[in-house]
């Protein structure tokens, strides 16, 4: 059979941002495959060398739309390595519950994505709806749905009062039964089974070898997870299980997702069970002196890294981050190889890329 090469993107994957591709194909089954980035390059690590740290915070929030909190979030822990701060232990538990709220709504879009992709519009909107309790817990804690500016040097920029984490505690409550009536329709739904199952299926020595990170290995059996590997702020007094599944195809990297919501609405009743009253930020910021740091986290689609050097001035003298999509977008080579053309927006989107903060 004769290879055909076609181009596919940058905007009909169903994806909310660009991606390009180059596929071979032989007749209707993918042959090999070439990603093309740079859709959306925005000079990025270029723009936060032309503003001081302080400034950075709300210029890294806008990275990515689903996993922003956690890069200011990141960013601030580099800084406080470098410059000797220690964070409020109320401070703490509140990042903590940003992140966790952040990665419920990240995981339900996903996930809803999926179901319309495989034309399960009524289980789209149930996930949709779901995922509306999160946005509006969002916009009555935070003032907006989206970016939480909720992070800053020494702390966080946002308190919790007894109202307010009353009404957070009631909001995670009126997750717990539909989250639980989610993971059964996707696991039991024949239609979505039909198409997930033993589909874009990347092994365990194939998520080793490719380095892949967050759902994406955790789904192929690697059982890693910064929050438990290497434990940051409350993370190491809260209790929670790592979801890991062992087939490594797109219905793996769902269920993980709808597990780690699960495990998220847990995380964030022990954090307001343990928070410590107290203040939110240091009393007083010292000067940030000349020196380097390495900071990550588990941010939504897995692990996050930043690398900051300063100079003893406010401006950062090197600012450079490596995002989970990066990692993640090698594997598809391999997920892609031997499906059909039709599972290609399906297997793309199970690894939930982040085009915006790869591409940067």
């Amino acid at each position: 059979m004769s290879t055909k090469t076609i181009t596919l993107g940058p905007s009909q994957l169903a994806l909310e941002e660009p991606m390009y591709f180059r596929v071979e194909t032989e007749g209707e089954i993918v042959a090999g495959i070439d990603v093309m980035a740079g859709q959306v390059h925005r000079g990025m690590e270029h723009l936060v060398m032309k503003r001081n740290l302080y400034q950075n915070i709300t210029l890294l929030e806008r990275l990515c739309s689903l996993c922003s909190n956690s890069h200011p979030s990141t960013f601030c822990t580099a800084v406080e390595e470098i410059a000797g701060i220690r964070i409020p232990l109320r401070a703490e538990y509140l990042r903590a519950i940003a992140d966790e709220i952040k990665r419920i709504s990240s995981h339900l879009f996903n996930s809803a994505v999926i179901a319309h992709i495989t034309d399960r519009a009524s289980i789209f909107k149930q996930a949709m709806e779901v995922r509306e309790i999160m946005q509006n817990t969002k916009e009555s804690i935070y003032g907006n749905r989206m970016d939480l500016a909720a992070n800053c040097i020494g702390g966080v920029r946002y308190d919790l009062t007894p109202e307010s984490a009353g009404y957070l505690t009631k909001q995670m409550e009126r997750m717990k039964e539909p989250l639980d009536e989610l993971y059964r329709l996707y696991t039991t739904d024949p239609a979505l089974r039909e198409r997930s199952e033993g589909v874009g299926v990347l092994s365990r020595q194939n998520a080793v070898d490719c380095g892949v990170v967050g759902p994406v290995a955790r789904a192929s059996g690697i059982d890693y997870d910064v929050r438990k590997k290497s434990p940051y702020g409350a993370y190491d007094r809260l209790c929670f299980t790592t979801a890991v599944e062992t087939a490594g195809d797109v219905r793996a990297r769902i269920m993980v997702r709808l597990r780690e919501a699960r495990e998220a609405v847990s995380l964030i009743d022990q954090c307001l069970v343990a928070m410590p009253a107290g203040p939110v930020w240091a009393d007083a910021l010292p000067e940030i002196p000349a020196g380097e740091a390495i900071a990550k986290s588990e941010a939504p689609r897995g692990e996050l890294i930043y690398y900051l050097n300063t100079d003893g001035t406010d401006m950062p003298l090197r600012l450079k981050w490596r995002v989970p999509s990066f990692m993640n977008w090698d594997a598809l080579k391999i997920m892609l190889i031997g499906e059909h053309i039709a599972d290609i927006p399906l297997i793309v989107n199970s690894i939930d890329p982040c085009i915006s903060c790869t591409d940067r």
